[in-house]
């Protein structure tokens, strides 16, 4: 899975998993097919009625505009997702990372017209090989990609932490946590180390020490790394 790098207003760099042409295909689809099904069902409920001819057309219109609006609609109010996007774990988001707009939606939405309908899908998986960055010409227009939200697990990604076969542990009250409890503690830890962000240690610190009842007299940094260690201690031995 290829990645791109984007910096947040905070000038802290974040690595975005560019969605993988495949499941993007797959997730278009799946959307192609409820849309295909949808308007087939509508068809037959309206030749159903047996409505005249010449007074239905305009009915069959608005029926099937929910289908000509899918991934506008979708998209704008399901937070960059559609019903194939969810299932394949993709969303469109803006190119700095931040939540699309409505305006960043309807510019893609429009430029299926080049990308997809008029070049079945040519110029869309073109312009994704070229850019590299997971763009189709709609998301160059619009200012977006598409991400993949599949996690790339890791060892690190757990709450195990190496233990020293002589260690002894400090604070017996990291047992009021439990495991998805510490899975937070340690992720939030972990990132804020690696950026440098003092002041969300400070805050993991503080309500640490809350929620054990204790009075640590190291650091704030050594102290959630010792709360780390300590519960893999006490579960790794009970």
């Amino acid at each position: 899975m290829e990645e791109f790098q984007i910096e947040t207003a905070q000038n802290v760099g974040i690595n975005q998993n560019v969605a993988h042409l495949g499941d993007r295909i797959l997730a278009y689809l799946l959307d192609s097919l409820i849309i295909f099904v949808y308007l087939v069902l509508i068809m037959m409920l309206l030749i159903s009625l047996d409505l005249d001819p010449g007074d239905s057309w305009a009915l069959y219109l608005l029926a099937s505009l929910p289908a000509f609006l899918y991934y506008v609609l979708l998209e704008t109010f399901w937070d960059g997702q559609t019903v194939g996007k969810f299932t394949m774990k993709t969303r469109v988001v803006r190119i700095d990372g931040s939540k699309a707009t409505f305006a960043n939606y309807f510019v893609r939405w429009i430029l299926r017209i080049v990308d997809v309908s008029l070049t079945s899908g040519g110029v869309a998986v073109l312009s994704i090989l070229i850019r590299g960055n997971g763009q189709r010409v709609g998301d160059i227009a619009a200012g977006t990609t598409v991400i993949s939200e599949k996690r790339k697990l890791s060892i690190d990604d757990t709450i195990l932490k190496h233990i020293e076969p002589n260690y002894v542990p400090t604070y017996s009250q990291v047992t009021v946590f439990n495991d998805s409890d510490m899975q937070t503690i340690k992720s939030l830890y972990d990132t804020a180390k690696r950026n440098g962000q003092h002041n969300v240690i400070l805050e993991l610190h503080n309500r640490l020490v809350k929620v054990m009842q204790v009075t640590p007299t190291e650091n704030p940094i050594d102290f959630v790394g010792i709360v780390i260690k300590d519960y893999n201690y006490y579960t790794q031995n009970m």
